[in-house]
């Protein structure tokens, strides 16, 4: 799992001796990042031998409930479970007024349990594996996009957009606008700082779809893990700069019913064990294992959908003509299909994923499109002819747009059990199918907007 060594820890308290605070995470299934808050002088004991984290952490709904039913709780006593740091997760906080340090932390395989069995990170490390040992190196990069609200709510009491420097809130779409990402230039300048001072390879800048609204690309990496690790910790960087500035960094995929939602598409290629992109092909369509790796996504996405989509806010994102794909489509250099082969050289050939929203856990999703593109390349499945014009319009299977409909995919796809693992899926399941019960119990302002009166 590559734990870090206690070396790391000995460097980083001697060359910040004014550090007196580092956060300690793990990611649970929703992605939201829990933890604790260390003193520094606790900071080496945890490198050296692990600091306990009980069992429920990784068994909470994302209000952080606990989850009965996951057998996290009460049926283990609620235990606790032996975390380590991440090699090469420590690091400052440049937004903090005090300096503070940061670490991800991850359960140990055996001295981690039963709470390693629900590790995210656990999930994606052995899908990865996996395929390595049929000669198939992942490489991947997430691009996700966010809103920037104001902390505070509008008369009404709903999110709005933050102001800009000149102190107007944006209300136009200005996709690629660069008046747009002028005016956010402190809060750019304080994200690349900090995003630097963590190693996370933060490259293009772009204003996207809606007011507000904002895509930092991250640079690819040969090590899918390791770019994953690097989506999580740049969601939590970029919630704190943000906070550092006044705003709210909104990683929901539809927080507007207008403006466009947020996805993360997802990069893959498989190289071999040189390093070669083995999707790499002067044919625009990329090489027979690429196809392969596109049919194998295509066969499981109906099952992977309660993953790129956990959320019942997901859904919303999925409107025609709206980039958010709704069919089992791939195609080349189409933004309007799910699955989109980029233009580019024959060395960069590989796959964009674009059914995720930016809600979605980078682990699970990662390990999903990975476990399908496995499949497909074990099956050397067909993904049939690439997708021409609107995808929206030629599309001949349509993904089932509804949050329930989704997790019974997944609950009774036997690919998945065997993917993700049937323990952890158990432990999803549980999760997810009781935010679902939550979500529609809660009668709120549009059902008495609706039906008060009239029903």
């Amino acid at each position: 799992m590559n734990f870090a060594s206690s070396i790391e820890a000995e460097a980083f308290l001697k060359q910040h001796p004014n550090v007196r605070s580092i956060e300690m995470f793990i990611v649970d299934a929703n992605g939201v990042a829990r933890g604790k808050l260390l003193h520094r002088d606790e900071l080496l004991a945890a490198f050296q031998t692990g600091r306990p984290l009980p069992s429920s952490i990784l068994a909470l709904t994302i209000n952080g409930d606990d989850v009965e039913t996951s057998g996290l709780i009460w049926d283990v006593g609620d235990i606790d479970c032996m975390a380590y740091p991440l090699a090469g997760s420590l690091a400052l906080q440049t937004w903090r007024n005090i300096p503070a340090g940061q670490v991800q932390v991850s359960m140990h395989p055996k001295e981690g349990l039963p709470g390693s069995v629900a590790d995210p990170r656990h999930v994606l490390a052995r899908t990865i594996k996996r395929l390595q040992a049929d000669g198939y190196y992942p490489v991947m990069a997430a691009e996700l996009e966010f809103y920037l609200l104001d902390q505070g709510r509008d008369e009404s009491g709903r999110p709005r957009t933050a102001p800009q420097m000149n102190g107007v809130r944006p209300y136009t779409t200005q996709a690629y606008g660069l008046h747009e990402l002028e005016q956010l230039q402190p809060f750019l300048d304080d994200l690349y700082d900090a995003c630097e001072a963590q190693q996370l390879p933060a490259r293009t800048a772009i204003s996207e779809g809606a007011p507000g609204q904002v895509e930092i690309t991250l640079q690819h990496r040969t090590d899918a893990l390791l770019a994953m690790d690097e989506a999580v910790r740049y969601k939590r960087v970029v919630k704190g700069v943000a906070n550092k500035h006044g705003f709210q960094a909104c990683f929901m995929a539809k927080p507007f019913g207008n403006f466009a939602g947020s996805g993360m598409h997802m990069h893959i290629s498989l190289a071999d064990a040189d390093g070669n992109n083995l999707f790499a092909s002067e044919d625009p369509a990329g090489t027979p294992l690429l196809q392969h790796a596109i049919g194998g996504m295509m066969s499981t996405l109906v099952e992977s959908l309660a993953i790129f989509c956990p959320n019942a806010n997901s859904f919303r994102r999925f409107l025609t003509n709206s980039y958010a794909p709704m069919a089992l489509t791939w195609g080349i250099n189409n933004r309007t299909v799910s699955l989109r082969v980029p233009s580019g050289p024959a060395s960069s050939r590989h796959v964009e994923h674009r059914i995720c929203g930016a809600d979605a856990n980078p682990y699970l999703a990662a390990a999903a499109i990975l476990a399908g593109t496995h499949h497909g390349i074990r099956a050397q499945l067909d993904p049939g002819p690439a997708t021409t014009g609107n995808g929206y319009e030629n599309a001949k299977e349509y993904l089932p747009i509804d949050w329930l409909a989704a997790l019974r995919a997944l609950e009774s796809s036997e690919w998945a059990r065997e993917a993700l693992g049937q323990d952890f899926l158990k432990i999803y399941l549980a999760t997810k199918l009781l935010e679902h019960r939550q979500f529609v119990g809660e009668v709120g302002e549009q059902d008495w907007r609706w039906y008060l009166t009239h029903a």
